[in-house]
């Protein structure tokens, strides 16, 4: 039960986006559409996942002094991989993405239940904590991109369902602060009606 609980907390009384706001830069960055929301997310949940687990297996063999740098290495060693694997796989999708995907190194998030969690619990607690928190993030970013891909292009995940062009600020910066504002409001309603 403990671990469903680690698992849930990351989609609404704990989302690293609509509850804790943290990761604007990605969040803000590439949101534009539902798949580029989903992709980044996706992205984020694997390596906060593997490097929970790298992190709580090795955590008793770092010292101190070294725990911050050394967590960023075993983050970057993810991000790394992520970025060649979609740069081979998935090259439309990392063209979008840019340099937000190296980003994740010093994304709070990753870092931030690295430090917190994964350093402090047993490896398959900090698996599913991962797991949960980046399935928040990519649940969150997916629909704040699917908000502002159907109120400024008329489609969702490219699929046209209007005529035309849609509300033109929603594709721009301004546009991401106003769907995100709406987003958590709501999250917070949703959270009150719970708790």
């Amino acid at each position: 039960m403990n671990q469903l609980k680690n698992f849930t907390k990351g989609f609404f009384k704990e989302n690293p986006v609509l509850v804790l706001l943290l990761g604007m830069c990605p969040t803000l960055g590439v949101s534009t559409s539902a798949i580029n929301g989903l992709g980044m997310g996706l992205a984020t949940t694997f390596v906060l996942t593997m490097s929970n687990l790298v992190v709580s297996s090795v955590k008793s063999q770092i010292p101190d002094k070294v725990r911050i740098p050394a967590f960023i290495v075993i983050i970057a060693s993810f991000v790394t991989i992520v970025e060649l694997v979609m740069q081979a796989y998935i090259p439309a999708l990392f063209e979008q993405l840019g340099l937000f995907i190296p980003l994740i190194v010093v994304n709070c998030i990753v870092l931030g239940r690295a430090e917190a969690f994964a350093s402090k619990n047993n490896v398959l607690s900090s698996v599913i904590d991962g797991l949960g928190m980046g399935l928040g993030f990519a649940m969150a970013l997916t629909i704040l991109g699917g908000v502002r891909e159907m109120l400024g292009n008329g489609s969702f995940f490219g699929m046209k369902f209007i005529a035309g062009d849609g509300i033109l600020v929603f594709v721009l910066a301004p546009g991401a602060f106003l769907a995100l504002a709406y987003l958590i409001v709501l999250v917070n309603k949703i959270n009150k009606k719970t708790a």
